[in-house]
């Protein structure tokens, strides 16, 4: 059929970058939008008309980061800042107009997701929230016809991660979940070492998460003014407000509550099971069983594959921030190319054309940016993101409980445990029950 014939009388609409990234590119060849080819101009880093419009939701601590990161890029532009907090917004803001170049100038606030999602110049969304809000934001941005990078962990309950899988596949939006250690070559080159069979059949990984202080209760506070904190609290329990409950620093605040996230399990252990996935082969299942620390003497958190792989969580002493171990050698790796072996030559050992080359990744940014354009997968895809998620959430689930549970990856399910799946989800509290 050519594409005169498809297109009938109708006549043929401009087409432009923010109509292929918004429509996505099935949808624009459905709308008989596409020519037979894509020009180069469309896709121009670098010219100002085809900037990626971008807005922030949730402007705190791990926003800055991403805001240093984008106002010095020449193929995006940052449009819109939100945070249920107006101090947060503006503040951030500051920041961001303090950058070099007239682009980071007159960025508008919102302290509603809502508005800024109904802006037509935003074609990306970043999801920089607290955790509870990661997939109702993520859902919302892609039916809303953006594409999203959302923070690690994607979800805050198993059912969430299938639920953006299929709206990402139904709305043909990109979802760049933000594991950027995929996008580290350490990370990479240790994940290609264990899939090529250097260090041979791999018998157990391990990983080094931490520990968060225990939870504790809260006295009431005044809510400051500007802060819609029911809001903030979204769909989890009705709690009064407290500066330390909404603290976002690293060593604890609203990430020492399981009302808000998996603790270190969605912290760390989202970072480094990502990784511990990807080597695997498993980014698209997961583990089998979930034993919490102390079950019948076992002395770390574990998880195990249907292999017989075991991962277990802060093993005293580990020199690096993951343990790979084979039957052959070892292999640790971690931040800022942090990268040994046992034996020593196979770290600078390199991969021959004929064996296996994972998907190189230099910046999780540029990634996420230009599979925007080309309408692409990202390196850390929805699919991706939700099962590194669920890795983290059943093992949380099994400290919960103090039991092991056993999990079926194909299916989903919780086996033989009614009480455990019922875990797999959140209560939501009225009026943000709806995902």
């Amino acid at each position: 059929m050519t594409t005169e014939s498809i297109r009938g009388t109708k006549p043929t609409p401009t087409l432009t970058r923010r109509t292929l990234i918004q429509n996505g590119l099935a949808g624009v060849i459905a709308s008989a939008l596409a020519p037979s080819f894509v020009p180069s101009t469309v896709f121009g880093r670098n010219a100002p008309s085809n900037r990626i419009g971008v807005g922030l939701i949730g402007n705190g601590l791990i926003c800055k980061s991403h805001v240093n990161a984008l106002s010095g890029r020449d193929d995006c532009q940052i449009i819109a800042l939100c945070d249920c907090n107006k101090a947060k917004s503006a503040e951030m803001k500051k920041h961001a107009e303090a950058k070099p170049g007239d682009r980071n100038k007159g960025i508008a606030l919102h302290q509603y997701s809502e508005e800024l999602l109904a802006r037509k110049d935003i074609d990306a969304v970043w999801v920089t929230t607290p955790d509870h809000w990661h997939a109702p934001l993520a859902n919302a941005a892609m039916k809303a016809g953006k594409d999203v990078y959302c923070e690690k962990p994607l979800t805050l309950s198993i059912r969430e991660g299938r639920v953006l899988v299929e709206t990402a596949r139904r709305y043909g939006r990109i979802l760049q979940t933000g594991s950027q250690q995929r996008s580290e070559r350490a990370f990479r080159k240790a994940a290609e070492m264990v899939r090529n069979g250097w260090i041979g059949e791999i018998r157990a990984a391990r990983a080094r998460l931490g520990e968060f202080a225990l939870p504790s209760p809260l006295p009431a506070e005044t809510i400051p003014p500007g802060f819609d904190y029911d809001r903030w609290l979204g769909s989890t329990p009705w709690r009064p407000y407290n500066a330390q409950r909404v603290l976002g620093n690293y060593g604890g605040g609203w990430r020492k509550y399981f009302e808000y996230g998996a603790r270190k399990n969605g912290d760390w252990g989202a970072h480094h099971f990502d990784i511990i996935q990807w080597a695997l082969g498993m980014d698209d299942s997961g583990a089998v069983e979930f034993i919490p620390k102390g079950w019948q003497g076992t002395k770390y958190q574990t998880h195990i594959y249907a292999n017989g792989v075991t991962v277990e969580r802060d093993v005293p002493k580990l020199p690096a921030m993951i343990e790979f171990e084979g039957t052959k050698g070892k292999i640790w790796v971690g931040r800022s190319n942090v990268l040994f072996t046992d034996p020593a030559p196979l770290a600078s050992r390199m991969l021959r054309p004929d064996e296996i080359h994972l998907y190189a990744s230099e910046s999780h940014h540029t990634d996420f940016l230009d599979a925007v354009r080309h309408r692409q997968r990202p390196i850390a895809d929805v699919e991706i993101g939700h099962r590194t998620a669920t890795v983290c959430h059943l093992n949380s689930i099994a400290e919960i409980l103090q039991r092991p549970i056993k999990w079926d990856p194909v299916r989903e399910e919780i086996i033989g445990d009614p009480l455990a799946a019922r875990l797999t989800e959140r209560p939501r509290r009225a009026p943000y029950g709806v995902l």
